[in-house]
């Protein structure tokens, strides 16, 4: 019998998921630290990625921090539970990781830049952990939009896994597909530590850089 627990390393299987809900969170209207809008419609020619690397409380800052980024948000993406609360993430019966959406401006910041932010603010290897954050939901994923992307992605795991194995780390294990539904979650996980500064951040990366060129411009 499989028997769910607040630090769940197997995936739930999609008859195992939780139910969830059709309708989704309530989130604020604006950013709260540069007050742009957290759902669509963005400005045209913005570009959307997605990013799960862990505590994403930590995550989100690292890339709301970034020139280019027009907005951010925190959720839920890559299991099977629509429209889950933090608390059905946690138990590992949903098979969510807690993703970052991330919103830029192509000609500002380029999504080969965003994807050193991600590899150098993690440790991709550990498969379903962060140091001490351990579930299902702390898995380094990369969510893709378009072909683009995809090949961008696979490029940069590539070149960073070699990077990686001259220091000695195991192989990468983060999850790169095709960009599934991203849940927004609850408003009080958005830009947590702009309103909260003394808040707790898991991420630590690995101490590697993460080699330059490693990926084709991405077109808006």
């Amino acid at each position: 019998m499989w028997l769910p627990t607040r630090k769940a390393v197997t995936l739930p299987t999609p008859q195992q998921a939780l139910p969830g809900r059709p309708e989704p969170m309530a989130v604020p209207a604006s950013h709260f630290v540069n007050g742009h809008p957290l759902v669509p419609p963005f400005p045209a020619g913005m570009a959307t990625a997605i990013f799960g690397l862990g505590c994403f409380w930590g995550a989100e800052r690292k890339f709301w921090q970034q020139p280019g980024v027009y907005t951010t948000a925190v959720g839920y993406a890559g299991g099977a539970t629509p429209n889950p609360s933090y608390e059905e993430v946690c138990t590992g019966r949903t098979g969510h990781t807690e993703a970052v959406l991330v919103v830029f401006d192509p000609a500002v910041v380029d999504y080969e830049t965003l994807l050193t932010v991600f590899w150098e603010s993690h440790d991709p290897t550990q498969g379903m952990r962060q140091g001490n954050d351990i579930g299902t939901q702390y898995r380094s994923a990369l969510y893709t939009f378009g072909e683009t992307q995809r090949r961008a992605a696979e490029r940069s795991r590539d070149r960073y896994a070699a990077a990686l194995d001259k220091r000695g780390y195991r192989p990468i294990t983060t999850e790169i597909s095709e960009a599934p539904p991203f849940y927004y979650a609850e408003g009080y996980h958005q830009q947590y530590l702009a309103k909260n500064p003394g808040g707790y951040c898991g991420l630590g990366g690995t101490g590697v850089s993460c080699p330059t060129g490693i990926a084709e411009p991405v077109e808006a």
